[in-house]
């Protein structure tokens, strides 16, 4: 698809950061965790719907890249090492209320990291289903990681609050040729 026929190319200043004092005078950047579930499960059904799960998957994680790169660039770019990397996506976790991320594991040499998010955003207090199920944070994760690195990473959940876990884990490795 040519991007001059795009309605929504993606573009941090012009969606996301938008003036908030101009667009939401009283209201400011804040909602409820429930309005972001709303739009994000609604989404996800429609998708569902018309696409099947593995493709609904496929576009949120594919979302979810684009969104951490982005994520990256706006407030992480400046981490000089993994470890102040780490401490950055911490900080700024709690501060957006993502989540209390923390690295349960790390392997930099070989580029493997194993992540926890508890109170994640998408699924925390959700119904036990026996599927992991925030695809999203998996891309988010990746879009973070391949934009700090110049690496291409694949990132899975293997635990989930839904599988009764009470904390999503993140398995994440480089895909790149070493």
């Amino acid at each position: 698809m040519e991007n001059a026929r795009r309605k929504y190319l993606f573009s941090w200043d012009d969606t996301v950061g938008a003036d908030m004092q101009l667009a939401r005078p009283s209201l400011g950047p804040n909602t409820r965790v429930e309005v972001y579930r709303l739009f994000q499960f609604t989404l996800r059904d429609v998708l569902e719907q018309n696409y099947g799960t593995e493709m609904a998957d496929t576009l949120f994680r594919d979302a979810g890249v684009i969104a951490g790169k982005a994520f990256f660039d706006k407030f992480l770019s400046d981490a000089k090492n993994v470890g102040e990397l780490s401490n950055k996506i911490q900080e700024s976790f709690n501060t957006f209320g993502i989540g209390i991320f923390r690295v349960e594991a790390a392997e930099p040499d070989q580029e493997h990291f194993i992540f926890t998010v508890d109170e994640d955003l998408d699924c925390s207090g959700l119904p036990d289903t026996s599927d992991v199920i925030c695809v999203y944070d998996e891309g988010f994760i990746q879009g973070i990681l391949e934009a700090f690195s110049g690496k291409n990473f694949n990132v899975k959940e293997v635990d989930c609050w839904c599988t009764g876990s009470r904390t999503c884990r993140f398995d994440a490795r480089s895909s790149s040729p070493g």
